[in-house]
């Protein structure tokens, strides 16, 4: 009899060598952001930038046309900012365009359901989004606004609304947010023209980022 069996000292085996054992942890290929062929958030984003200014009692949000697979220009002229709910709020997308109009869809239902109330639409579209398992496959960003409020709503639940009333997303938005801040201190331009400039800006620092602007003004 060996020492270990005279002392009853057993063998401690890891439970994953234990036969039938199941790991907790999935292997790193299964999950679905880095299984090959799949697509990142920021590969989708990097290629918009859209701008929402509040100032002086007017909204404005501003998008570029640019459309990019990959380093190249597939489109110039996209309109990825666009009015809801009656043309009472304004809403600007960045990222897959199939996935914008989808989510376009779901926000204006919810503008509907809820009275034209952007704070509670917002919130439920971010609630949807984070927990349906259609909806939270999408990748993009949405910049929302009204004659009160404006909001970032993002796939993982998160509805901010700026304390400036400034909004910056996509690949060009951090040029086109910087841009609006320094022309609302030292510019006596409304709200469109201060939209209109950032994305100017933005569009010759950013080169997913064009001049073929839409701009809409609540």
């Amino acid at each position: 009899m060996s020492a270990r069996e005279r002392t009853g000292v057993g063998s401690h085996t890891a439970p994953s060598e234990r036969a039938g054992a199941r790991s907790l942890v999935a292997p790193l290929a299964s999950h679905p952001r880095t299984r090959a062929g799949s697509r990142s958030p920021g590969q989708q984003i990097r290629s918009t930038t859209v701008v929402a200014v509040r100032h002086r009692s007017q909204v404005a949000v501003a998008g570029d046309g640019q459309v990019s697979i990959g380093n190249t220009i597939v489109k110039a002229g996209a309109r990825k900012v666009r009015k809801l709910y009656g043309d009472r709020v304004v809403a600007g997308f960045a990222g897959a365009a199939a996935d914008a109009f989808t989510l376009f869809a779901r926000f204006e239902a919810k503008l509907e359901e809820h009275r034209g109330n952007l704070s509670r639409a917002a919130v439920e579209l971010a609630k949807d989004w984070r927990s349906d398992r259609v909806l939270r496959r999408l990748e993009a960003l949405l910049a929302v606004a009204d004659r009160e409020h404006s909001f970032i709503v993002s796939g993982t639940g998160d509805v901010i609304e700026p304390d400036d009333g400034l909004i910056g997303i996509g690949s060009g938005g951090p040029y086109a947010l910087a841009a609006a801040r320094a022309l609302i201190a030292n510019s006596d331009l409304d709200a469109k023209a201060i939209a209109t400039e950032a994305m100017r800006v933005a569009a010759t620092i950013c080169v997913f980022t064009n001049d073929h602007l839409t701009v809409e003004v609540l």
